[in-house]
């Protein structure tokens, strides 16, 4: 069963990743979410470099306490302050192949709110 969830999210994830691309101006956002952390980045794909990240493994974001979707948010605000810094403004949200709901939807409204433009 396993297998078949791994390969499913492969297939989302090539069939998302054809159509969407980040620049130095509107990076990828992918979000990467694993059983007990979840963590985001924003992705130059032109040069292939990484502009910002932020994880739920930070040292300011290891002491938050409640639940994961919680602390999803909170990552989502981080990033959004992260990227504020870095000067940009809108980004291209890339789900990663997980479904737009829970944790990676608290994500994406979190990063909303604190003023990211997707």
């Amino acid at each position: 069963m396993a297998f078949l969830k791994i390969e499913r999210r492969r297939k989302i994830k090539l069939r998302v990743r054809k159509n969407i691309s980040g620049t130095a101006d509107c990076p990828r956002m992918t979000v990467f979410r694993s059983n007990k952390q979840i963590s985001v980045q924003l992705i130059n794909d032109v040069t292939g470099t990484t502009l910002a990240a932020s994880s739920s493994t930070n040292k300011e974001l290891v002491e938050q306490k409640g639940t994961k979707s919680e602390i999803a948010a909170v990552v989502g605000k981080s990033i959004a302050e992260i990227a504020a810094k870095a000067g940009v403004s809108t980004v291209v949200f890339d789900r990663n192949g997980y479904l737009y709901h829970g944790r990676v939807k608290q994500l994406a409204d979190a990063a909303r709110e604190a003023g990211l433009k997707f």
